[in-house]
């Protein structure tokens, strides 16, 4: 293993997706390990306090490096990047959908987003890394893009009930504002609306669009050859029980931090070994 590939397993080791891609075989493994610190780099600058416009000229020199890289001229840092790319035919139009992403919360805080423009969000921080995951699991093209578009969204639309108190403490509220104002909230202060008595309801209209992303993502699973959605099962089971119980909590203050307990994830892994 490269010192690169060492290094993106050491970033990975801490993801909630880690488990999901130690099972892999080595080739997989080492391209996934890739492919998370790519997220987790331009998703740190994304997070990171500075100046808008230092993060703006930091994230478009990844898409240099991301270009660079097509081109064969792949800086150093990306060596491991570039075999993986290489490997497995990783389509640039899904980095640069990754980084567009990003850029999205650095452009300005988002706030109650609409549909459309949430959905473009999901697209671009969830499923694109997902086209790009399942070209390393093996699976077929249509199949492999469907799984990539409903897991992905299911586990951001999770992500986004998760975090809610963690994102509005950086100004942000992903909530879609149709979700908002049916159930008559009209602020898009994140703290203000976290501390409506409604938003249980708002967070309801995510939790269903969360569980009818995860059957559909089941379903295709399901008729998909059991080795090459191995790790992608164990993610959609994780996260799934995951969303379960933040259901079974509530979304009213005080909202404890929800996580997976460690044996339960390590069952799940052995289960789908045998």
């Amino acid at each position: 293993m490269s010192e690169q590939t060492t290094q993106a397993a050491q970033r990975a080791s801490g993801s909630s997706f880690y488990s999901g891609m130690r099972i892999l075989p080595r080739p997989q493994r080492e391209a996934m390990f890739e492919i998370y610190s790519f997220c987790r780099a331009v998703d740190d600058i994304a997070d990171d306090p500075g100046p808008r416009d230092t993060r703006r000229e930091q994230l478009q020199c990844w898409r240099t490096d991301i270009d660079a890289l097509y081109r064969g001229e792949a800086p150093p840092q990306l060596e491991g990047l570039a075999r993986a790319v290489q490997r497995f035919d990783l389509q640039r139009e899904d980095f640069l959908a990754v980084i567009d992403g990003m850029e999205m919360d650095v452009a300005a805080d988002i706030r109650a987003p609409d549909a459309a423009t949430l959905a473009l969000y999901c697209d671009r921080v969830a499923c694109a890394v997902g086209r790009l995951s399942v070209r390393i699991f093996g699976m077929e093209r249509a199949a492999g893009l469907a799984l990539a578009d409903h897991l992905g969204r299911a586990l951001q639309l999770t992500n986004i009930l998760r975090d809610l108190d963690e994102d509005a403490a950086m100004g942000r509220l992903y909530l879609p504002r149709e979700a908002l104002r049916d159930c008559g909230i009209i602020s898009t202060d994140p703290a203000t609306v976290l501390a409506n008595p409604m938003l249980g309801e708002a967070c309801a209209v995510l939790v269903r669009q969360a569980e009818a992303h995860f059957r559909q993502a089941q379903a295709i699973m399901a008729q998909n050859p059991r080795r090459a959605v191995r790790a992608p099962r164990i993610m959609g089971e994780a996260y799934g029980l995951i969303l379960g119980r933040l259901v079974v909590r509530g979304f009213a203050p005080p909202r404890a931090r929800v996580r997976l307990p460690r044996a339960r994830l390590l069952f799940i892994v052995l289960r789908n070994l045998v």
